[in-house]
């Protein structure tokens, strides 16, 4: 890249590792979280279209990779997405788009390619179903990444740290064994990510482990790997509690997989030892 990297949400689990492992110049920014003194942040909220274009017309960043979102806001998932779409189009910058796999509604046999539509279920999916929209509108060049359960950084994420409380007893959730995902590994992903930045590629394609998991087993094995009790998590299913949210997310990286060097791993491989 002739330009720095910019990434949205750098002080997030995903963020800091594409920081940290960023072989060139590179900016983050944040709104809630500190950064550590030593990297380049910019306090940032992505909802501010004006102040996102400030920033990138000040920046010139070579590339962004977009991974700022709130599950609980559709404001941030959605408005930050199209404002940074149309501020990196703005100075013709790359863009990498991250997107998730729940929008889809879960009722395929098998994994979901990219051709497949989003159906989303939930609040969240449609967020991030209208996020693709507004970004390929945008930015056509963009390219938008969906992925799935992210894991096995330095610390453990909010999905690690979920399990780990639930085999301490700290909490009483539940774990599906009708939810069916590809959890990745978050340095594969980064890898992958920085990859992509620099291929001419656009449009959609997944990006997730090579594993499918439900999230019940993929429980076990986080609890496994960091010397917790399996034993201790409670099973249930989608069915039995009747919650809105899609069974199968599978996705199909079978594309990625041509494109990138980076092996994207399965759950099994990197926890099962």
């Amino acid at each position: 890249m002739s330009g720095p990297l910019l990434v949205t949400g750098g002080t997030g689990y995903l963020g800091r590792e594409l920081l940290r492992t960023a072989g060139g110049p590179a900016a983050g920014t944040y709104l809630t979280s500190r950064p550590p003194a030593h990297r380049d942040q910019h306090r940032l909220d992505v909802r501010d279209a004006a102040a996102v274009r400030r920033l990138i017309e000040r920046l010139r960043p070579a590339a962004v990779i977009h991974t700022a979102y709130r599950q609980d806001d559709r404001a941030t998932t959605l408005d930050g997405a199209a404002a940074v779409a149309e501020a990196a189009a703005g100075v013709e910058a790359r863009l990498v788009h991250l997107s998730t796999d729940v929008l889809f509604d879960g009722e395929k046999a098998g994994a979901y390619t990219e051709e497949d539509e989003p159906r989303p279920v939930t609040d969240y999916g449609h967020a991030k179903a209208d996020a693709e929209r507004a970004v390929a509108a945008a930015h056509p060049e963009a390219l938008i990444v969906r992925t799935s359960l992210i894991y096995g950084g330095g610390e453990p994420g909010h999905h690690e740290r979920a399990v780990l409380d639930a085999a301490a007893g700290r909490s009483g959730m539940a774990f599906f064994a009708d939810e069916l995902r590809c959890p990745i590994q978050v340095g594969d992903l980064t890898a992958a990510l920085l990859e992509l930045v620099e291929l001419e590629v656009a449009g959609i394609l997944h990006v997730a482990g090579a594993d499918i998991v439900d999230r019940h087993e993929f429980a076990r094995l986080v609890a496994a790997r960091h010397g917790a009790d399996p034993q201790r998590l409670r099973l249930s299913t989608i069915a039995a509690t009747g919650v809105a949210r899609p069974r199968n997310c599978a996705l199909s990286s079978e594309r990625a997989r041509r494109l990138l060097r980076t092996r994207l791993r399965g759950a099994h491989e990197v926890l099962g030892h």
